[in-house]
């Protein structure tokens, strides 16, 4: 008499192709800041950091998309999800679907932030040159009116 298979266990690191352990392996990332790399084999081909608002699985009709505004997760847009744990305790994705990978990571906030890195967000620039400042005065209170 054959025993069932003992389900998979991951310790900090792993490659998981149940669309199950996906969702919930990426499930911390909702509602969150992350940068995101879309690599085609070697190429980073495009970058950001946008909100991941969410993460679906089992439906066809939702596409997935890495936008600075919106993040979408579809879990059917990918062949399987590797991950592992970098030195400060928090989870790195690669999202795998044939040669092509999104990397995502939490995005590095507040002081000690990895600015070196070219992947890392920075804060909008606004030019304030052309600007002009004005005030507006509100009518004044008369004596009889306090």
């Amino acid at each position: 008499m054959s025993t069932p298979p003992a389900a998979k266990f991951f310790v900090n690191q792993g490659v998981v192709t149940s669309r199950t352990d996906m969702l919930h392996l990426l499930r911390p990332l909702l509602k969150q800041t992350v940068t995101y790399r879309y690599q085609r084999g070697r190429e980073v081909v495009a970058h950001g950091t946008g909100w991941v608002e969410r993460i679906v699985t089992e439906s066809p009709e939702t596409s997935t998309y890495f936008t600075p505004l919106a993040i979408t997760l579809n879990i059917d847009s990918f062949e399987h999800l590797e991950f592992e744990t970098r030195s400060d305790q928090l989870l790195v994705y690669a999202l795998v679907q044939g040669d092509e990978r999104v990397v995502v990571e939490f995005a590095p906030i507040g002081p000690g932030a990895d600015d070196a890195s070219p992947f890392a967000p920075r804060q909008l620039a606004f030019d304030t040159s052309d600007v002009v400042q004005m005030e507006l005065l509100g009518l004044e209170l008369r004596a009889d009116e306090e």
